[in-house]
């Protein structure tokens, strides 16, 4: 698969990156440094993925943090893993809860929304099986980030301002006290280039490394976690942590222009994508970009999207299989949907049977997607003190709907935003990485970069530049102020109810193709304050 950086479609800040030993491409420049550091002695991909992971902790903590969830797809000697590394709810977590709270829903911030974080076992597990270096080499450029000090880079300060004013508005409780110590020293964020660090944090991580991450989930930092809960109010227990391991998965995937599209199964979204994609396989075939393209782009992900959140959520708790809902014969049914006009969507039924993203490569041929995040930008408020942990607060992600698949239960997962995406040819030969963050925009993201990867043929800066839209509810899209006005103008002659938001969050991605020729070839999206590693 090739693709050639000497003509752009979009005009673009950034430039294609090529290499050939490693490369790796995350959000912010510094996360990169980190894992192409683990490259250069002597890790692999895998490794200098959970560097750069590590590294994004302390480097974009308004994304994602030690106490968070995360997901991986790698191809290791050319065989694909999916590995889901998201916690559960507190055994002491029950609907019970929320029976007297008006209105009865899950909150945002504080502990009720905590679940049990997955990230640091997770960085265990990935390194022990695949990784070449110890876990603590691996963790140690991201504790001297830590220790040392960082600048802060430009959209990393600005969300860090957002949250800083947003909490103060809103976390008064004395419980969220260590969090305002920790990223707002001087009672302030720190601005675009000031320096910011937490020995806390660097100790953490290295004690992470030094102990394969036992020390949190049945040692010191697990203690310290189950200590704080008791005295402000969490549910959270060592019994909790102690209980939770990382889960290796099935990865999933359809056929679609020549390749195969790969996405982990619930609980997180990446389903949509798959169903969307399955979708359009169905519907006539119309030239990329053009306002029939975008509109049934458009009516496949609002379909698939409803099917998502109506039956995504820890496997166990779900009414269909996802081989169900991803057969073709549920696919065309869908598609019948799709008119000239904008549908209001809706979930059908199959016959019953905050973030960051990086993608790494090295030059043997494995390759990393891998994705974790704290949820909501800083996640629950909580941070546990004198360790720099943030917790994360995936429990928002649950209902409160009686005999809805993801309804609140103990010991269960979340429906989770949190996806990584990986391409392949037909018979499973690597082409590589790709991911967007943010929220529900991710799925849709993807939805879009694949489609600009495999119909439009742009190469892969060109598909993360390229002007994107979000299906917000019912007939409502946004879209970027570079979005094209005629074709904006004639969806909204659909029926589609258009707005331009130019505002609002369409999401940060990271992409690593392997070239005909071999070589590595990375984007990453002008969005974030993002760099391509190379070596």
């Amino acid at each position: 698969m090739r693709f050639d950086p000497f003509r752009y479609r979009y005009p673009s800040q950034r430039t294609l990156v090529y290499g050939s030993r490693g490369m790796v491409a995350t959000s912010t420049p510094l996360a990169a440094q980190a894992g192409l550091r683990i490259l250069t002695e002597g890790g692999n991909a895998v490794d200098a993925a959970v560097a750069a992971a590590a590294a994004l902790t302390v480097t974009e903590p308004t994304s994602n943090g030690i106490g968070g969830d995360a997901f991986a797809l790698l191809s290791f000697q050319g065989k694909l893993y999916g590995l889901n590394g998201s916690g559960p709810s507190p055994a002491l977590l029950t609907p019970a809860k929320f029976e007297k709270k008006e209105p009865a829903q899950i909150p945002a911030h504080g502990w009720l929304p905590v679940t049990v974080p997955g990230i640091p076992a997770t960085w265990a597990e990935l390194v022990s099986r695949f990784g070449r270096l110890p876990l603590a080499h691996v963790l140690a450029p991201a504790a001297e980030y830590a220790e040392k000090g960082y600048p802060v880079s430009p959209v990393t300060a600005r969300f860090w301002a957002k949250a800083a004013d947003r909490f103060k508005e809103t976390l008064k409780g004395s419980e969220y006290a260590p969090w305002f110590e920790l990223f707002t020293p001087g009672g302030k964020a720190p601005a675009a280039g000031e320096t910011w660090s937490s020995s806390d944090m660097g100790a953490t991580l290295r004690i992470i490394g030094d102990t394969g991450a036992r020390a949190f989930y049945d040692g010191p930092l697990g203690e310290a976690i189950e200590q704080y809960a008791l005295k402000t109010g969490g549910l959270l227990r060592l019994s909790d942590l102690s209980a939770f391991k990382p889960e290796w998965v099935k990865p999933l995937f359809v056929e679609y222009g020549g390749k195969k599209v790969w996405e982990l199964p619930p609980n997180g979204q990446g389903m949509a994508t798959l169903l969307a994609l399955n979708i359009l396989k169905e519907l006539p075939e119309t030239p990329f970009d053009s306002p029939q393209f975008v509109h049934h782009t458009l009516e496949a992900m609002k379909l698939a999207f409803s099917d998502c959140m109506a039956y995504t959520a820890d496997p166990v708790f779900m009414p269909f299989s996802v081989e169900t809902l991803l057969s073709r014969d549920y696919a065309a049914c869908r598609a019948r949907l799709i008119g000239e006009e904008a549908l209001e969507p809706f979930p059908g039924n199959p016959p019953r049977s905050g973030t960051v993203y990086l993608a790494a490569a090295d030059g043997e041929g494995n390759m990393v997607s891998y994705i974790q995040s704290n949820y909501m930008g800083f996640g629950s408020g909580i941070v546990i003190p004198g360790t720099g942990i943030a917790l994360q607060n995936r429990g928002h992600g649950f209902t409160l709907e009686e005999g809805h698949p993801n309804t609140l239960a103990p010991g269960k997962r979340p429906y989770h935003t949190i996806i990584p995406g990986f391409l392949t040819e037909t018979d499973n030969t690597p082409v590589g990485p790709f991911g967007v963050m943010g929220g529900f925009m991710q799925p849709q993201g993807h939805l879009q970069v694949v489609t600009s990867l495999l119909d439009g043929k742009l190469n892969p800066q060109e598909a993360l530049d390229k002007p994107r839209w979000q299906w917000i509810e019912g007939k409502k899209i946004s879209c970027e102020a570079a979005f094209d006005p005629e074709t904006l103008e004639n969806l909204q002659n659909r029926g589609h109810d258009m707005e331009s938001a130019p505002e609002s969050f369409f999401g940060r991605g990271e992409i690593i193709l392997r070239t005909k020729e071999g070589s590595l070839c990375g984007a990453t999206d002008f969005r974030c304050d993002g760099a391509v590693a190379a070596w």
